[in-house]
């Protein structure tokens, strides 16, 4: 019977129970897509990551319980955690052929940087229904990105957030950010993604590519401190880059480890 490695790793967090859990299943060959999606479902986890070393460069591929995803920040976290801590990796970074291209993480203090493209949010008119699905009186401004951002000016709103799943799975974006300024960080926010089979992301890396330009240029910064999350939060530090690029970093533990038999 086949069996694979699985780690379950909290990403975004110092510690256990903290964070975004991802899974990581290091893989010696690609197995059937349909393989992944069905191990991806099983775990039930916002995002399985899947990784093949090629010679130098690690192929990454991340699947939520739904669908195969473009790039996904903790994932990646997971995974050069992984590889760092529990496969023996000697490298000083880490370079990942991904969908979004190669993407690079190498250790940064107690925790890890990842280097991700940066994507510039754009104006729109917030769309019918959108505030009512997210149980939300009014919001400041709304951006677009493959997301939603939808800007709020009170914090204390983050936290009691009850959207509607069903009416906001009908918009056409890949999930909905909520973010607000904060007292003990830059910004917080949440992300809920029902379109792609993520409910609510506790920390979502892939979110702060949009989240981390549009609130550098609010607050004119280039190095900001961000959390999310709802009754389960973790930490990011964001660097915007000159060269369109962000640097997201944050610590992640190892919860469990296991075999899968297929």
């Amino acid at each position: 019977m086949p069996q694979l490695d699985l780690y379950q790793v909290d990403a975004f967090s110092a510690a256990p129970f903290g964070g975004n859990p991802a899974a990581v299943v290091p893989l010696q060959a690609w197995l059937p897509d349909a393989t992944l999606q069905r191990i991806a479902a099983e775990n039930n986890l916002s995002e399985t990551a899947y990784v093949v070393r090629r010679g130098d460069v690690h192929e990454l591929r991340w699947f939520t319980p739904a669908v195969e995803v473009d790039l996904c920040g903790h994932a990646t976290l997971a995974t050069a955690w992984v590889l760092f801590e529990q496969l023996g990796a000697g490298e000083e970074v880490l370079r990942f052929a991904t969908r979004s291209g190669e993407l690079q993480v190498r250790r940064a203090g107690d925790g890890l940087a990842m280097d991700f493209p940066a994507k510039r949010p754009v104006a729109e008119a917030i769309p019918d229904g959108l505030l009512r699905a997210l149980g939300l009186p009014a919001a400041r401004a709304l951006y677009r990105t493959d997301d939603y951002l939808v800007v709020i000016d009170d914090e204390s709103l983050i936290d009691g957030l009850a959207p509607d799943f069903a009416a906001l799975a009908a918009f056409d974006v890949r999930g909905v950010a909520v973010t607000a300024p904060s007292t003990r960080h830059d910004f917080v926010s949440r992300w809920f993604g029902p379109r792609v089979g993520v409910n609510e992301d506790p920390v979502t890396g892939s979110a702060h590519t949009s989240l981390a330009p549009y609130w550098g240029q609010r607050l004119g910064k280039t190095v900001l401190s961000a959390e999310q999350g709802g009754a389960r939060k973790g930490q990011l530090r964001c660097e915007l880059r000159d060269n369109g690029r962000v640097v997201i970093s944050g610590q992640a533990a190892l919860y469990l480890r296991g075999t899968i038999f297929l």
